[in-house]
């Protein structure tokens, strides 16, 4: 590896925890600045990014065991120096422990610390040395605090996690968060045939595995570059995580019905319930800017549908020309995120317990507005990519008391192995590590004939 690549890392770093830049568009936006490089290159800038940042709590309580300076006290270049050598040490084998640290050394001294090159090298080659023999809390007197370390997950989160699911499920989940996760991927069979749509991912050496619960939901690797892929291009394909397509299945949509995707920015389920309408009825893809209506536009011109009708609409603003008009209302509400931190691990650091409180109002707001929307007879669909009973459970709740709509059991529409006693009730808690998705809400109502 070059030097060069390291100091990409450190400025993908300084963006996340100075600047507090998500990484995954610190990311993005580095490896489109060096597009000629290697798909090795690339693959080492993503993985030591992301895993310092995946990682940080954990090496940062590494880094205080053999540093006379706590992390938190050093300069954002030494932290994240010290921080992306640690992960090198620690995770990626591939990277010997001396070319981690000699490399370290002289980023200091590039980036003008050259009076600090002894505390580096001293650091970390007491990390490397001691790297076996790291003294982490004991599980059997502060789980809790255990868990916290060693899986890299804020302590108020890791408590609430144990006091909602039980310790044997927060470990599950807090692992899985921690794992490589491919690309899912929904691929379309209405223009070329399923093994076309294989076959010419296999010929640019994608390795293509079926996915669990969905026939036509399907895990790639080892590819480059998404975009560059024939069948992305084509719009055979659309990245998208099968527990983000339970929800058209949960729908149900029928050709001719008049849909409304109140929060559908990239458009995945808008694009998803068109395709199972073959053409017929509409899908109107709404988000609150035209930034994210664009996107969506994209991905409908890509895919070459002709019932999606995307259009710059508020969430939070009742329509009153959609009162009682659609056949389906999807409400894929702003979130917490926390079901999804196995691929933006960013979010475990910036949710907090008083953000969840505004996102729950927020949410309200666009319940109420959205439940209104349904025609008599018709269906509400609403979701959330996270895991907390009051953006999840404690709506639905509020739905049956505040509106005249009914829960409606999903085991008609959802595969035999995801049934439970919540799903005859409504609903469904996706959990990472527990199934094989993201972590995700689906709850099912519908308005009774008047």
């Amino acid at each position: 590896m070059t030097e060069n690549l390291r100091e990409i890392v450190l400025d993908i770093l300084l963006s996340v925890f100075r600047d507090g830049v998500y990484s995954n568009l610190a990311v993005h936006a580095a490896l489109e600045k060096y597009q000629y490089f290697s798909k090795r290159e690339r693959a080492f800038i993503t993985k030591v990014s992301e895993g310092t940042v995946e990682r940080q709590i954990e090496i940062d309580y590494i880094i205080d065991q053999f540093s006379t300076v706590p992390v938190e006290k050093m300069k954002p270049v030494i932290q994240n120096i010290l921080r992306s050598a640690v992960y090198q040490i620690r995770y990626l084998g591939s990277v010997p422990d001396s070319a981690a640290v000699s490399e370290a050394v002289q980023l200091a001294q590039n980036r003008g610390f050259y009076n600090l090159k002894g505390f580096v090298n001293g650091v970390l080659r007491n990390i490397a040395r001691n790297a076996d023999n790291i003294r982490y809390p004991d599980p059997e007197e502060d789980l809790v605090r255990y868990l916290t370390i060693t899986r890299s997950m804020p302590e108020w989160l890791t408590k609430r996690f144990v006091d909602e699911y039980g310790p044997f499920v927060t470990e599950r989940m807090l692992d899985s968060f921690l794992e490589e996760r491919p690309t899912t991927v929904r691929i379309k069979t209405e223009r070329v045939t399923k093994n076309e749509i294989l076959t010419s991912l296999r010929n640019q050496g994608v390795t293509v595995h079926h996915a669990p619960y969905l026939p036509y939901a399907y895990n790639l690797t080892g590819y480059n570059y998404l975009m560059a892929l024939h069948a992305f291009k084509n719009g055979w394909i659309y990245p998208q995580d099968v527990s983000s397509m339970l929800v058209t299945e949960a729908a149900d949509p029928k050709p001719g019905d008049n849909v409304i995707d109140l929060c559908a920015a990239p458009g995945g389920k808008s694009l998803h319930i068109a395709d199972r309408m073959a053409g017929y009825g509409m899908v109107e893809a709404r988000d609150v800017s035209i930034e994210k209506v664009a996107l969506i536009e994209e991905n409908v011109r890509r895919a070459n549908l002709i019932n999606v009708h995307p259009v710059v609409k508020d969430a939070l603003v009742f329509d009153p020309d959609s009162e009682a008009s659609a056949d389906i209302v999807i409400a894929d509400l702003p979130c917490s995120g926390l079901g999804v931190i196995g691929r933006k691990a960013d979010i475990k650091y910036h949710v907090t317990p008083d953000k969840i409180d505004e996102l729950v109002k927020l949410q309200r707001q666009i319940l109420e507005n959205g439940v209104r929307y349904v025609k008599p007879g018709g269906v509400f669909i609403f979701s959330t990519c996270t895991l907390t009973r009051e953006e999840n459970v404690e709506n639905v709740a509020w739905i049956k008391e505040h509106t005249d709509l009914v829960p409606e059991s999903l085991d008609p529409y959802i595969p035999a192995e995801l049934k439970r006693i919540t799903t005859s009730e409504g609903y469904l808690q996706l959990l990472p590590g527990i199934h094989e998705s993201d972590g995700f809400f689906i709850s099912r109502f519908r308005r009774k004939m008047s």
